[in-house]
């Protein structure tokens, strides 16, 4: 009798640890899938204040032509995509912004403008929210990556399917060193 409620005991313990691992792996999926959006709601705010920007670049260096078009064809390249392809080309998309800018750097007059000058300081906060927004995804799938590996919560992630989420990282082009001269 005892034999069998020592039994009894430890199957309820173990159907109860299963149901709360399963119940952890579920929040975590879901805190994953909500800081992938907070950055998709960061980079559709991006993607919609590139025209302004643009155009009011456009207006004072409209010789710039191949900037100004390397920028609007990587915003539809980064619109028209989704998941990991999507972050390599929002990468792209950064590196067109970076050059618009240079461009803009050229032109006294424009850096004067005040409209441009606000709309590179939205750029500048998005910028910034966009980068910690990617922060804080890679730390969620990090805990989520670490409970699907360890043991013993491993066995119920791969009895019901959980998968790895791959972190947001930055283009190989973007790790080369930068040389400064003076």
């Amino acid at each position: 009798m005892i034999a069998l409620a020592v039994v009894l005991v430890i199957v309820v313990l173990a159907a109860i640890w299963a149901v709360t691992a399963y119940n952890a792996f579920v929040r975590m999926r879901n805190k994953c899938d909500e800081a992938e959006a907070g950055i998709d709601a960061h980079l559709k705010e991006r993607s919609d204040l590139i025209p302004n920007i643009v155009e009011t670049v456009k207006g004072y260096a409209s010789h710039e032509s191949s900037t100004l078009e390397a920028v609007v064809s990587a915003r539809s390249r980064a619109a028209s995509l989704s998941g990991s392809e999507r972050m390599k080309a929002e990468g792209e998309l950064s590196g067109a912004l970076s050059r618009l800018l240079a461009v803009a750097e050229g032109y006294p007059e424009l850096k004067a403008n005040q409209g441009f000058l606000d709309l590179q300081s939205q750029l500048g906060r998005i910028e910034e929210t966009i980068a910690n927004a990617r922060k804080y995804y890679n730390a969620i799938a990090r805990e989520y990556n670490d409970r699907i590996m360890v043991f013993p919560s491993s066995l119920i992630a791969s009895a019901f399917h959980f998968q790895k989420r791959g972190y947001i990282e930055i283009d190989e082009g973007d790790r080369e060193r930068v040389e400064v001269r003076f």
